[in-house]
C-alpha cells in the first residue's frame, strides 16, 4: 500500500462522521471468535436502558470491541495489508464504531437510584400539601402574592 493511501484510510477511520450511515456489521471475529454483532446490539438497545444483569456483559463487549478496533486501525497504521484489505478493515472499523456508539447511547438502569428519587419527590409533595393544608406554605406572602414585593413597599 502506497503512503498517501495508508493515510487516507486512517482519516477516513478517524473521521468525525465516519459513522453517519454505516451498518453495524452482521457478524464479526473478535479475538478468533465470531460474534452476531448486529443481533446483539440490536438486542441491547430495543431495551433503550441496560438491565443490571447485562451491564457487565455490554461492558465486556464494549471493551473487546475497543480492543479489536485498535488491532485493525494499528494493521492500516503498519501498512502490511494491500489498499484492497485496508478498505475492508477500514469499513469494520466503521461498523465497529457504530456498534460502539449505540452501546454507548444505553443508559443504566439504577433501579435503587430511582425508586430513591420518586421516594424523596414524594416526601416533597407530602410536605407542600400538608404547608399548604396548615396554612403554613412560607412561599406565600399576607397579601397573596408569592415571593416577596415588588417596589413601592410600605
Amino acid at each position: 500500500m502506497k503512503e498517501f493511501e495508508r493515510k487516507q484510510l486512517l482519516e477516513r477511520v478517524n473521521r468525525e462522521a465516519a459513522t453517519v450511515g454505516a451498518e453495524i456489521p452482521e457478524t464479526i471475529d473478535i479475538q478468533g471468535e465470531e460474534v452476531d454483532l448486529r443481533e446483539f446490539v440490536f438486542e441491547i438497545k430495543r431495551r433503550d436502558t441496560v438491565p443490571p444483569g447485562e451491564r457487565d456483559r455490554v461492558e465486556r463487549a464494549k471493551k473487546n470491541l475497543r480492543r479489536e478496533r485498535l488491532q485493525r486501525v494499528q494493521r492500516i497504521e503498519d501498512g502490511s495489508v494491500t489498499y484492497e484489505n485496508g478498505e475492508r478493515i477500514a469499513e469494520s472499523v466503521i461498523g465497529i464504531d457504530r456498534a460502539l456508539n449505540a452501546l454507548e447511547q444505553l443508559r443504566p438502569v439504577d433501579l435503587d437510584g430511582e425508586a430513591d428519587r420518586k421516594e424523596a419527590a414524594d416526601r416533597k409533595r407530602w410536605m407542600n400539601f400538608l404547608k399548604q393544608a396548615l396554612g403554613r406554605d412560607d412561599g406565600v406572602s399576607s397579601q397573596g402574592g408569592r415571593g416577596r414585593s415588588r417596589g413601592g413597599g410600605l
